[in-house]
């Protein structure tokens, strides 16, 4: 499929239409997020979230997407079967607080849960761990109201840290990563899924209760 050049500016200036809704919507769930780990803060003296962080894919990074899932440059298609074009990502304390921390986040009215994959419970085979959450919210524009999709991960400080150092080395090694580096990895993400559980375990002992759970 060819395009001149009038119509692929055409198509840049409505991607990038397109993509300001998906940041105005990592706005409003950073915003949820902010007053959920406020409020605790104020109301129970605990911080069940330590980090935030959200992220929109650009024009480019949206495109190599869609040609690779063959969905074509159809926007409305683009918005229904590429549910990861924004996201946020929330590192909690600890594992109850990330499940805690999405039950409210989820239970909000104007929150739609579509699909949640818990690879907490179930972890990847690499040893890889979240939660993973797809969600729509309303977003309200002049020209009305418009439902975003988006995607939610959230993991404890050690999962973050050790998928952090996953992908970077998957990208130095484009993606042929050593078997016996691979073994160090997942040996490591069971090591990280230990620290949790002590760490946890010595915050309930500390506290007297499971953190989050107390309210």
């Amino acid at each position: 499929m060819t395009f001149t050049g009038q119509e692929l500016e055409a198509l840049r200036r409505s991607l990038q239409g397109m993509l300001l809704e998906y940041k105005f919507a990592t706005r409003e769930v950073e915003t949820k997020l902010a007053v959920l780990r406020d409020e605790f803060k104020q109301l129970h003296d605990y911080n069940p979230i330590e980090h935030i962080s959200t992220r929109v894919k650009t024009v480019d990074s949206l495109l190599n997407k869609a040609e690779r899932k063959g969905v074509g440059l159809d926007l409305p298609r683009i918005r229904r079967e590429i549910t990861d074009i924004a996201g946020a990502r929330v590192t909690c304390s600890f594992v109850t607080d990330v499940y805690r921390t999405f039950d409210l986040l989820a239970a909000q009215d104007d929150i739609t849960l579509l699909e949640v994959k818990d690879y907490i419970a179930h972890p990847k085979p690499n040893g890889y761990k979240s939660l993973h959450a797809i969600i729509t919210l309303p977003i309200y524009l002049s020209s009305g109201r418009r439902d975003v999709t988006l995607e939610i991960q959230l993991r404890t400080i050690a999962m973050d840290f050790w998928a952090s150092l996953e992908h970077k080395i998957h990208y130095k090694y484009d993606g042929d990563v050593p078997s016996g580096m691979l073994a160090e990895l997942k040996d490591a993400a069971d090591t990280a899924a230990e620290l949790d559980q002590r760490m946890e375990r010595l915050h309930r002992e500390l506290h007297g209760g499971p953190g989050i759970l107390t309210a």
